[in-house]
């Protein structure tokens, strides 16, 4: 069932409640040899509602997007592979080189069958919840925020002045933010940086520019 603590200003029907039920049944089933994974899930899902609530987002919709964000990491690399082309995923680029983010493409392409309950908004939160897109929505940016977060993250420097804005800062801001801290990561790391990222970063980076006074 879903946990206790969560945001107290989120009140749910019954059939929502119902289906966050069934649903962290599932995931808790479907990650259990993952427990750490499984953990993260339903961290994600707790500070993803406790943001949309902040943040005049659907808390439901969030908590079902955490839930669900990382499923597809219960399989494999090379199995996350294997299903990624099979599903005939095209990043633009060989998909070994982009493994971290095929799963919130084959979730959000694979699930909605399980889950029809669930709006499309949620699939879309979940396929752009590592890359980031031109055009995100409150959902996009407060799933992609809560994973980058959430309480079970290290106490990095970066992550801890993204929770330092929580609240403080608009929701696109705080996106912005931990959007930025993805990429100097990935950097730092001297891992690859997926094309579309250098993308979205150009694309967002210029309509800030127009917004400002």
């Amino acid at each position: 069932m879903v946990r206790a603590g969560r945001a107290e200003s989120a009140a749910y029907a019954p059939e929502e409640r119902a289906l966050l039920g069934r649903i962290e049944a599932d995931v808790t089933e479907h990650l259990a040899r993952k427990p750490r994974r499984l953990a993260h899930s339903l961290s994600v899902a707790r500070t993803a509602e406790r943001l949309a609530a902040d943040y005049g987002a659907s808390p439901f919709l969030a908590y079902a997007a955490g839930l669900l964000h990382d499923w597809s990491k219960a399989s494999s690399a090379s199995e996350q592979l294997e299903e990624a082309r099979g599903l005939g995923l095209d990043f633009g680029v060989d998909l070994e080189l982009v493994l971290p983010l095929l799963h919130g493409a084959i979730a959000a392409r694979t699930l909605p069958e399980r889950y029809p309950e669930l709006p499309p908004e949620v699939w879309h939160a979940i396929s752009v919840h590592t890359s980031a897109a031109v055009d995100m929505g409150p959902l996009d940016e407060v799933l992609f925020v809560a994973d980058g977060i959430e309480p079970l993250r290290p106490d990095t420097p970066g992550i801890e002045r993204s929770r330092s804005l929580v609240g403080v800062a608009s929701l696109d801001d705080l996106f912005w933010e931990s959007f930025v801290g993805g990429i100097v990561y990935v950097l730092e790391g001297g891992r690859y940086l997926y094309p579309g990222t250098i993308e979205v970063y150009n694309a967002l980076a210029a309509r800030r520019a127009e917004a400002r006074p």
